[in-house]
């Protein structure tokens, strides 16, 4: 097998980053490729290398195979490692780079296309005597034969993409008289996302759990498996927390879904990493769900447990180099935990944000990793998954690593886009996730929608802002004006000085006041506008991002970003919000749309507009739908009415908050 010294890695984010890691440590001269979004990414000033491939937008610079192989000749690239997503499961790309003359960091085309398919990979585990779900696989895609099959398989029943992965593509039909209107959507999204609109139905497993087996296999017949990983804690199938071991794993399931793992790997003569993805409900009985023919975003636990580079060893095989282990050379130790941080609203269903990283300060400590691809002053951009971040835990026992990985979300800040930090926090303090009981059910069962609101800040944490946002005042004031002094800081000789400060959060207002105690240069008493609530602070240091403070006798740190006079970002134990000073402001409170005004909830694609002027249409109706971040999201109207006006135009893009339909409220009364 020709042997290479250069790579190019074809994604970008924190697998981008991750893999040149690796690679650089090992030797390797790493090429980064990266659209006009990601010019100043982390990973192209990881590189040694970098290349442009084109706009933002993934159909136009990630997703284009003549770019990637155009930057790769240009560059001297020897070998390409396509990360996850994007082209990793392509199999016309692994073709192409090897073609090319290059080597590809993966499997062959023939397994890519068997286990880059659904139906086809799931007729070929049959044949291999893998466990599979009931369900519907077959070659015709019609309509009509896919309601009649639907029909034959008991509800609840799963439509899901032959191809791609991730969620996409996939519906969960409760009522046969929902099939016809879940095949149309999922199959939507399936051409949208992965080009093809192949679907298979499967009979729901009901809150099963969601274990997979790490498979490794060399170009010369050797096969092992590296334990698994329990992924159940998900929403919209797509995984939010990943752990290895599975909580409940027995060392003899764990032989049997592992030998079925490295059966599936040989059934398609497999080289490199690979997951074998099965569904484990509450008998013990495990069913093939797919394999994914790359390196999974969760990889990072298994490395913990077994002390491998995953990263290391793809390398190793794609050089032609045994794996130099066996089956009983693998040790599982320890136990971690990942969570994947995104940039999303749980309190909007967990709507992809898009938006600025003011501030982006990782964790560090024993037993704590992140890996990550954003940096502070980058944007996060609406072309691409919002996943921005993994952090994980690990620890010689799985509570250690859970309690080891809340402290590391407290630690981690993010300032500027909208994101799950607190609501992964909330998921690992659930007891049903302490004893290790969560099923794929896990977030549907203990978050009501209640439960996902926005937290309004304490007073004490409103109070902490104030103080800061006082003293940054006072440094801004210093340095536009020779007339400030430290000394006269503070100082008044009538009454004590008041600084008020209006923060408002949805209804709720904190009208906070502050003044100094005895003329210090550092103490404050605070206080609301109703005197129920009070306190005394000292502001014991001010850095360019943290406070060191003591409130009501208590130690505090804080960490914090304004970004202009009046907002300011800030967390206190690892409890963040944005403070809007409404008086600096002008008082100028954002209104939300809501009600007849129809907005776009984010940058996107407008696929269809589904109303017209003069349409009549109730509270829930489908008004458009949007693709924004791979995903498609439903439009619908908040009120009853009357269409007065449509904006929207499908096939145009558009950006948050505009606006696309106004409907006049239908009178009550009438």
């Amino acid at each position: 097998m020709k042997r290479f010294n250069s790579l190019l890695i074809a994604n970008r984010g924190e697998i981008a980053c991750r893999v040149i890691r690796t690679a650089k440590r090992l030797g390797y001269h790493t090429i980064a490729v990266y659209s006009d979004a990601d010019a100043g990414a982390p990973h192209v000033q990881l590189a040694d290398d970098t290349v442009r491939i084109g706009p933002g937008p993934v159909g136009e610079s990630y997703l284009l195979a003549g770019n990637i192989l155009e930057a790769a000749a240009t560059s001297g690239a020897e070998a390409i490692h396509p990360g996850y997503g994007f082209l990793s499961e392509n199999a016309q790309f692994a073709e192409a780079v090897e073609s090319a003359g290059l080597i590809f960091i993966g499997p062959t085309r023939e397994a890519i296309d068997v286990m880059g398919n659904k139906a086809e990979s799931k007729r070929r585990m049959i044949e291999a005597s893998v466990p599979c779900v009931p369900g519907y696989e077959g070659h015709d895609q019609s309509d009509e034969v896919l309601l009649a099959e639907g029909n034959k398989i008991d509800l609840p029943l799963m439509v899901k993409a032959a191809a791609g992965g991730g969620g996409r593509g996939m519906r969960l039909v409760h009522d046969y008289a929902d099939l016809a209107n879940a095949i149309k959507l999922a199959r939507a999204e399936a051409e949208g996302a992965f080009g093809s609109g192949e679907l298979i139905l499967e009979k729901a497993i009901i809150q099963p759990r969601h274990v997979e087996i790490q498979v490794f296999a060399d170009t010369m017949g050797n096969t092992i498996h590296l334990g698994e990983r329990d992924c159940s804690v998900q929403r919209r199938h797509q995984k939010v927390i990943e752990e290895a071991p599975c909580p409940i794993m027995t060392s003899e399931l764990r032989e049997q879904m592992g030998q079925s793992a490295i059966d599936a790997a040989k059934s398609v003569n497999y080289r490199g990493a690979g997951t074998v993805e099965f569904l484990l409900d509450t008998s013990g009985a495990f069913y093939f769900l797919e394999m994914n023919t790359r390196l999974q975003v969760e990889h990072p636990v298994t490395e913990l447990i077994t002390g491998l580079d995953l990263v290391a060893l793809q390398l190793q095989v794609a050089q032609g180099e045994p794996l130099g282990m066996t089956q009983q050379d693998v040790s599982l130790n320890g136990a971690a935990i990942e969570v994947r941080l995104y940039t999303e609203d749980p309190s909007q269903d967990f709507l992809p944000a898009s938006g600025p990283v003011d501030l982006w300060r990782p964790a560090t400590g024993v037993g704590v990793r992140i890996d990550a691809g954003i940096c502070s002053g980058q944007a996060i951009s609406p072309f691409y998954d919002p996943m921005v971040a993994k952090v994980i835990g690990y620890g010689p026992d799985r509570e250690t690593a859970r309690l080891r990985l809340i402290e590391a979300l407290k630690q981690t800040v993010l300032f500027g886009t909208p994101n799950n930090k607190d609501f992964l926090i909330e998921c690992l303090e659930k007891q049903n996730f302490i004893d290790g009981a969560a099923t794929t059910a896990f977030i549907d069962e203990e978050f009501a929608e209640d439960d996902l609101a926005v937290a309004i800040p304490s007073f004490e944490d409103a109070a902490v802002a104030a103080v800061i946002e006082l003293a940054l005042e006072y440094q801004r004031n210093k340095a536009s004006s020779l007339l400030v002094n430290d000394s006269l800081r503070n100082w008044t000789s009538a009454s004590a000085m008041v600084s008020r400060k209006q923060y408002v959060f949805g209804e709720v207002i904190r009208d906070i006041s502050v003044s100094p105690v005895a003329n210090s240069s550092n103490i404050y008493s605070v206080y609301d506008a109703g005197a129920e609530y009070s306190a005394e602070i000292e502001l014991h240091s001010l850095g360019a991002n943290t406070a060191e403070l003591i409130v009501n006798g208590a130690a505090q740190r804080a960490t914090f970003m304004s970004p202009k006079p009046g907002q300011l970002h800030c967390s206190v134990a690892g409890r963040g919000a944005m403070f809007r000073d409404m008086i600096i402001l002008d008082g100028a409170i954002d209104e939300a749309a809501g009600g007849g005004r129809v907005v776009a909830p984010m940058h996107g694609l407008l696929l269809e507009v589904l109303v017209k002027p003069g349409d009549q249409v109730t509270r829930g109706q489908n008004l458009a739908v949007l693709e924004a971040m791979k995903m498609h999201y439903e439009i619908v109207a908040e009120i009853d009415g009357t269409v007065e006006e449509v904006t929207a135009v499908a096939g145009n893009q558009v950006a948050a908050d505009d606006v696309l339909i106004e409907i006049t409220q239908q009178d009550k009364e009438a």
